[in-house]
């Protein structure tokens, strides 16, 4: 009797215990479930984009029939803004057209010469339409640009008493050419940064009249640009993204 008694108890304890072993045993083989790949974005070039820049302008050394003329060599404040379109292929290279135009705080220089004439060269501001093409890495994009340039310039010419003359030139000095070199950053996949060298060239000038200046020999106007800019881009499809 005892024995059927032992046994009874031991039955109950073992059925009691089996389907909390079965609980516990479930618990820690739950399905293992795998983390999301991850997903990088690969930046987008392709698009139009509008923005502003600041800079400094420093005018070239030029000599005029060996008078040294009056630039401004410490440099002058520019400002403007910009807009252009990109294509990205190949995948990492970038072509590319550009058009800017910046405003010039003062005067490029001045000439004075033996007789007393001055001839101030008053350039208000520069522009640009150049092609473009760079090497992109995801968000960085390193380029070179080139193209026509032009120059909005307000030239005069006064007497030694600062009475202005009419005076006559050989090229209008406001047509010319620009290279240049820069690096652009996309921060966001619509804003990008950049920090843009450029090197404009508007040719050699002669006066043709007075005629008194003209032995003088020629002029040349060009300038050196160093400028920050911001674009927003529209860009055309969104981000191209991988997978790892």
């Amino acid at each position: 009797m005892k024995k059927l008694l032992l046994a009874t108890v031991a039955l109950v304890a073992l059925g009691a215990t089996v389907p909390a072993l079965a609980a516990d045993l479930s618990a820690r083989t739950a399905p293992y479930t795998k983390a999301p790949a991850y997903v990088a974005p690969l930046y987008n070039w392709t698009g139009f984009y509008i923005g502003g820049h600041l800079g400094g302008v420093f005018a070239g050394n030029t000599n005029f029939g060996g008078l040294t003329t009056g630039n401004n060599d410490n440099g002058r404040f520019l400002g403007g803004v910009q807009g252009g379109a990109d294509y990205q292929f190949a995948p990492n290279w970038v072509i590319g057209a550009e058009a800017e135009y910046s405003w010039i705080a003062g005067n490029n220089g001045s000439i004075v010469f033996p007789n007393g004439n001055v001839f101030t060269n008053n350039q208000r501001g520069i522009g640009s339409v150049t092609g473009r093409v760079g090497y992109t890495w995801g968000p960085g994009l390193l380029y070179v640009k080139g193209g026509y340039a032009f120059a909005d310039n307000n030239d005069s010419l006064v007497n030694g008493a600062g009475a202005p003359l009419a005076f006559g030139l050989t090229g209008d000095h406001s047509n010319g050419w620009t290279v240049g070199a820069g690096l652009e950053y996309m921060f966001t996949q619509n804003w990008s940064g950049k920090i843009e060298y450029q090197y404009y060239n508007f040719g050699n000038s002669s006066f043709t009249t007075p005629a008194a200046l003209a032995p003088f020999g020629s002029f040349r106007t060009d300038d050196h640009v160093v400028k920050a800019g911001i674009n927003y881009r529209f860009n055309w499809g969104g981000p191209v993204v991988a997978k790892y």
